[in-house]
């Protein structure tokens, strides 16, 4: 795996160890960087079910002043932790070991600018992360990559690339007009 673009294009990371995580294809990602492109510089993101790390480091490579990951995998921590290591992006990085189901039911609004969640296909488990997300909006944008066959809630963009859906939330407060 490689990151796509910006200051580490091109740079190895290690997917980790277990023939039970898929990693993001490159193009994928690359479309899903595409999207977000205005709003990554200087951006606090939030990568749940992070895995390897790419998306979150693919933020941080293009301009994100910070990136805090949840992943609850031994073994897809110790490749997270590498990568992490070898970009020598620990200074803008924080790793947390844990459910990200629960990691989100703590935040309050607008926590992260951006947030990534990736979570493993068939479980349900990317409705349940926009379902939180619409009662507590904890970014400003929210983008899950999810199985075609998985139904979102309701109010968000898709975009399909074969099997694979990338949804995403934008949270309209800053459209709001001004209180009175």
């Amino acid at each position: 795996m490689r990151i796509v673009s910006g200051r580490w294009r091109g740079r190895t990371i290690v997917p980790p160890a277990d023939p039970r995580v898929r990693p993001t294809a490159d193009k994928v990602r690359e479309a899903w960087m595409s999207i977000l492109q205005h709003d990554l510089p200087d951006a606090r993101v939030l990568d749940l079910f992070a895995g390897s790390g790419a998306l979150g480091l693919e933020a941080l490579s293009r301009g994100a002043a910070s990136v805090e990951f949840v992943e609850v995998s031994a073994r897809s921590l110790a490749a997270l932790r590498r990568n992490v290591e070898t970009l020598q992006a620990a200074g803008q990085s924080r790793v947390h070991r844990g459910d990200a189901l629960r990691f989100i039911e703590r935040l309050a609004a607008r926590t992260y600018d951006v947030a990534f969640a990736d979570p493993p296909y068939r479980l349900g488990l990317a409705s349940q992360v926009a379902a939180r997300w619409l009662d507590v909006p904890f970014a400003t944008v929210l983008a899950v990559e999810h199985d075609v066959r998985e139904s979102l809630p309701d109010g968000a963009t898709h975009r399909k690339y074969g099997d694979t859906v990338i949804t995403i939330y934008r949270d309209g407060a800053d459209d709001a007009p001004p209180p009175e």
